[in-house]
This record gives C-alpha cells, structure tokens and sequence, in this order.
C-alpha cells in the first residue's frame, strides 16, 4: 500500500490529510516551547533587558541613540524578531540586512553585541532558552558581519574579522 507523501519524507495513509505549512510552523514553534520554555513574556524580559544595557554601553549606546528615536516601536520591533527567530512565529516582517549595511561598525561591535546578549540571556532565561537564543544570536552576528562586509566590497575568509577603518576607537 502506497501512502500520500509527507513534507518530512515519510508518508501518509491513503485518504490521509497532510499538515499545513501553518500547522508544521505550529508544531514546531510548541515542540521549542516544551523544550526550551521560551514564551513571549520571556522575550520581551530579555528584549527590554538586553536593550536597557546596549544603551548605556559606551561603544554600542551612541550607534543606537543616533538611529532610533521611538523605543517602544524599536521594542516591539525587536520582540517580534526574537519571537521569529526563537519560535519560528513569522510575526517578523522585516529586512534586517539592510537595515545594518551602513552602519558604522565593525568586528568590535559584533563581540560587544554578542557579550551583552549572552550576558543578558543567561541572566534572565533558564539554561536551554538561553543557550537557544545564543546559538541564534551568534547566527545573526555573523551574518550580519558578512553581509556588511561584503557590501563594503571585502570577502571575509574563514576566521577573518571585518575591521572598519571609519570605526572610532573603543572608549576605555
């Protein structure tokens, strides 16, 4: 008896009904959730968390300052990103490439992100969320880096950083 083919490789029943994309997206958003205990509550505590310190930070706060001038939006934003990322909800709708092609950062900036983060999402999370969201985060951070390099007209090697000439110096 042959079955329906499934999106996994497996198949179905004869007569069987395959899930939807929304149904696949859903169970794999509350398998992440039982595993990792990740919630939206969550994410907005370390959204609002991680951002009250990249704020005040001396090498990352002045680049923000100078861009975002509705925090609550740049929150919500921000949480839906995180909600897509982690859970794989689709409520972000963005490009976040091209929002940090001209920004003027470099391999610095990146490791202090990823300092604050990691530091914020141990603080406010259970072990496996965190380690969840840092996995992403690391991710992201290395897309990112790539991509504003290669904008910049340099292809990173494997292990090579982005140094940006136009980047001042870190604050001591």
């Amino acid at each position: 008896m042959q079955g329906n083919p499934l999106s996994d490789g497996s198949s179905a029943p004869d007569g069987a009904r395959r899930a939807t994309p929304t149904e696949r997206r859903a169970q794999i958003t509350m398998e992440i959730v039982e595993r990792t205990g990740i919630d939206d509550p969550m994410i907005q505590l370390l959204v609002s968390t991680f951002y009250h310190k990249v704020r005040a930070d001396q090498l990352l706060g002045p680049i923000f300052e100078e861009r975002i001038s509705d925090w609550g939006y740049h929150l919500e934003r921000m949480c839906a990103f995180w909600s897509s990322v982690a859970l794989m909800s689709g409520r972000y709708q963005g490009r976040p490439m091209e929002k940090h092609l001209a920004l003027p950062v470099d391999a610095r900036h990146f490791d202090r992100w990823l300092e604050l983060f990691e530091e914020t999402a141990q603080q406010v999370c259970a072990p496996s969320a965190a380690a969840h969201f840092v996995e992403r985060a690391r991710n992201i951070a290395e897309s990112l880096e790539l991509g504003i390099a290669a904008q910049s007209g340099r292809r990173l090697m494997k292990g090579e950083r982005l140094t940006a000439p136009s980047c001042e110096s870190p604050v001591d």
